[in-house]
């Protein structure tokens, strides 16, 4: 009798009482990317998902949508996330720079040197700053989660010739992004910029609409552009590829403390998948586009230093052009500088 009355009195409590343990599915989450099963992005989501739905013992499912079922571009995506019908989305900074302008501080040339200074940045407070940005502009309807890679690094490719300097790029018809910053970094470098939506490069390659683009290498193998006649590669990694992802505020919020502790410690691991993700795939695909006969060319530091320079005069058409451009760019510069400190005295330890 005792024990059937303490069962009874176990299960009302459970019922009825505070959530002592989460129940099955108490939220959802809509996360969609406008991309593929072999991107870096769906790779980063199948972490978070198995992540969140396990150490939230069940009560959060994460349902994913791959491609363009819940919405097409990124002003539509992040249109979504504020409204709620999307909980989480990830865009690169020219996808959300319609709306947040100052992302494109991501594209800024040649701040950072490599896969550590990068990874040391994007970890830090700098992207609290980004956040604390985005939630004010907003109305604190979409909020920055994380910051992770979408590709490795920009490079410049084209189908006319071997680029070691920047005088190499002048007259090529460069596709870029419809995203102010792109078109000032392509025309600094003497090149013709031509935006062009990503599904219609591979033809106008194909066809000399354009003869170059800037990306990486696992997304221009990803699209068979060699196909299209895209041969030459220069490595001059001249920008990190982030990924921006993006969550309904108000959804975020929602959850108890213990929830929202889940789905932070989720995003962490989602980005460093998509930190690492890049890394394996970018070795097949070297090895596919030199085995296709292209052709691949590493600057050496004094011919960085030349794009670097020409480059330049894209710092000061941020900070005087972009809203709220000189704000970002100190606090991304300082957290480049303090990445750099770091990462050097680490190296200069392990070296002894």
């Amino acid at each position: 009798m005792l024990k059937g009355l303490t069962k009874s009195l176990m299960v009302a409590t459970l019922l009825a009482g505070a959530p002592l343990a989460a129940m099955a599915q108490d939220y959802t989450l809509r996360a969609t990317a406008n991309s593929n099963e072999n991107d870096e992005d769906y790779d980063g989501l199948v972490v978070f998902k198995n992540y969140v739905e396990n150490a939230s013992n069940g009560a959060i499912a994460v349902e994913l949508f791959i491609g363009t079922q819940l919405c097409a571009n990124g002003a539509e995506c992040l249109q979504g996330v504020s409204d709620g019908t999307i909980d989480i989305y990830i865009s690169t900074s020219g996808g959300a720079a319609g709306i947040f302008p100052y992302v494109q501080v991501l594209d800024l040339p040649y701040l950072m040197s490599d896969d550590r200074i990068a990874e040391e940045v994007l970890s830090g407070d700098f992207v609290r700053t980004m956040r604390d940005m985005a939630l004010e502009d907003s109305g604190n309807t979409i909020r920055l989660m994380t910051i992770g890679n979408t590709g490795g690094w920009r490079s410049f490719a084209n189908t006319e010739r071997r680029v070691t300097q920047p005088s190499d790029l002048a007259g090529l018809k460069m596709r870029t992004i419809q995203a102010d910053l792109a078109i000032e970094l392509t025309q600094a470098l003497g090149a013709s910029a031509t935006p062009i939506a990503w599904p219609e490069l591979f033809t106008s390659l194909q066809t000399g609409v354009v003869e170059g683009t800037a990306n990486g290498i696992t997304d221009i193998m990803g699209m068979k552009f060699p196909d299209a006649g895209l041969q030459y590669l220069t490595l001059d990694g001249h920008s990190y590829m982030g990924a921006l992802w993006w969550m309904n505020n108000e959804k975020f919020l929602s959850m108890p403390e213990d929830l929202r502790r889940v789905v932070v410690d989720g995003f962490a691991a989602l980005q460093q998948a998509t930190f690492a993700s890049p890394k394996r795939k970018s070795i097949q695909a070297y090895e596919d586009f030199v085995a296709g006969g292209g052709d691949i060319y590493v600057p050496s530091p004094a011919e960085k230093a030349m794009f670097q320079e020409a480059a330049a005069p894209v710092y000061e058409w941020f900070q005087s052009s972009v809203t709220k451009g000189p704000e970002i760019f100190a606090a991304f510069t300082a957290a480049v500088d303090e990445a750099k400190a770091k990462v050097d005295a680490e190296r200069a330890a392990d070296l002894n």
